[in-house]
């Protein structure tokens, strides 16, 4: 008797590359319609990129094999370079929380882009696919190339279509500071490769496999340090951090919700220059909390100097970013997860914000705390959303971020307690910043007739507040499901740094 073959299933769909190319498909098919059809077309394709990205979700599955949904390819073969792209539990939930962003961004801007819209657009939607792409690489080189991608648009989005004279400036210096950024990260890289030891001696920039062989401590520690200097710009850590509050400022908030929302200098810590060299990381573990908890104490202190909501809001983000790289120097599970956590809310929270401000800024013409007292009158649920956004992003209990900064706290306070000691004082100062710029721009008497006459958010514009909400109470309240999907990674992770 023989045993009948077993079914032919059809090949596992490639979702993650259709997640990836998805924006581009949709870039070029805005060169072939008219402009006028360019909004309502982009805003079709981060739809399709929104499902995609909860598709991938779905087929995720946390208890499985940490790297899932595997894609590979041979890219430049005689370099032994791939296209290699999966997912695991520390940054699958990233995509739809980037495609969510996104869409927020796109109707930020619904009505402000009428200068070339289909390039505008383009660019938006590059920057999407290459953001994905980060979060999905795990080839070094692959990587690599998204990372630099993510430039380009950049560049062009704040420079031509920037909210201040500077804008052009604040373009050129985020580019050279950025492509400064990327040349330690590629050196990096190349060193990884040229140094496994395979006989015959073989290139391999295969995370998988370089996770695998552990490198002398000499090469660790040059590796590290590249890579820490790399990261460090984007995170940013002090003192690399000076072009995120002209960014800022120079750029729509739409643009901005993007760049402070997705922190990829922190993922790119925690995805490639901890575990690839986690003795050097240990062995400098004080350099890693110490830059943290200077960045923590520094952001909270600049939020006291500024007049301004939206570089407040850049302080804030230096602030809480320093609090995530603190908890990553416990080399602990407890430590990634809450990490990553607070990065999910960073998205939500801060992301929120400066789209929330976006809406402020168009109906007031700024978002200078001394020329918006009494805003709360006029446009009430404004003023609600930015107080929720914000109290989420100081991590208020109930709240987003909450879940994610009391695993830091406490990952801190084991590993290294004056540290966390600190980061609880700078904590404290950064949300009283806060709450004082809050009441002096949104309560008090109203002294601007643009602010006594302002329109309070739009049904769009509603949308996206109750989305907000519904996200940030929501995890802040029940962030289980999220937990459950993290933890398993985040304990391989840790796992992985004693070897």
């Amino acid at each position: 008797m023989t045993l009948p073959l077993p079914l032919q299933l059809p090949p596992q769909l490639p979702l993650l590359s259709l997640l990836i190319f998805a924006p581009l498909g949709g870039a070029l098919a805005l060169w072939l319609l008219p402009a006028r059809a360019a909004r309502h077309l982009v805003a079709l394709t981060l739809l399709i990129t929104l499902a995609i990205s909860s598709a991938v979700l779905f087929n995720f599955d946390p208890a499985g094999a940490r790297f899932q949904l595997i894609e590979r390819l041979p890219w430049i073969a005689s370099l032994n370079v791939h296209y290699l792209v999966a997912v695991d539990g520390l940054s699958v939930l990233f995509l739809p929380a980037t495609a969510l962003l996104f869409l927020g961004s796109l109707v930020a801007s619904w009505n402000l882009v009428h200068d070339a819209p289909r390039l505008h657009y383009s660019l938006l939607l590059t920057l999407q696919s290459a953001t994905l792409g980060i979060f999905c690489a795990l080839d070094t080189v692959l990587f690599f190339f998204f990372w630099e991608l993510t430039l380009v648009p950049l560049y062009f989005l704040l420079g031509r279509w920037g909210a201040t004279r500077d804008s052009p400036l604040a373009a050129a210096r985020y580019l050279l500071i950025m492509l400064a950024g990327g040349i330690p990260l590629l050196i990096a890289f190349i060193v990884l490769a040229s140094s496994q030891p395979t006989i015959p001696p073989t290139l391999s920039f295969d995370l998988i496999a370089l996770l695998a062989a552990p490198l002398p401590r000499s090469t660790q520690t040059l590796v590290f340090l590249l890579c820490l200097l790399g990261f460090a710009l984007k995170v940013p850590l002090v003192p690399l951090h000076t072009w995120l509050p002209q960014f800022s400022l120079a750029a729509p908030g739409s643009l901005t919700a993007l760049i402070v929302g997705l922190k990829l200098g922190v993922f790119g810590l925690i995805r490639f220059a901890i575990p690839l060299a986690p003795a050097a990381a240990q062995d400098m573990h004080w350099l890693l909390a110490g830059l943290g908890t200077v960045t923590l104490l520094y952001g909270a202190v600049g939020i006291l100097g500024q007049t301004n909501l939206r570089i407040a809001l850049a302080y804030a983000s230096i602030c809480h970013v320093g609090l995530a790289v603190l908890g990553l120097a416990s080399f602990s599970a407890q430590g990634a997860q809450g990490a990553v956590a607070l990065l999910l809310s960073f998205t939500v929270a801060t992301g929120g914000a400066f789209l929330l401000l976006e809406f402020l800024r168009q109906r007031t013409g700024s978002t200078d705390v001394n020329g918006l007292g009494g805003a709360a009158k006029s446009m009430p649920l404004l003023a609600s959303g930015v107080l929720i956004c914000g109290l989420a992003g100081v991590g208020m209990p109930g709240t987003s971020s909450f879940p994610g900064e009391f695993p830091l706290i406490l990952a801190a306070l084991q590993s290294h307690t004056g540290a966390g000691m600190a980061a609880l004082f700078g904590l404290s100062i950064a949300a009283g910043g806060f709450l004082a710029l809050y009441r002096k721009a949104f309560f008090g008497p109203v002294t601007r007739p643009e602010v006594a006459q302002a329109e309070d958010l739009r049904p769009r514009e509603r949308v996206v507040l109750i989305a907000l909400i519904i996200m940030i109470v929501g995890i802040g309240l029940y962030p289980a499901p999220w937990f459950d999907i993290i933890r398993p990674a985040a304990e391989a992770w840790a796992a992985g740094l004693s070897r």
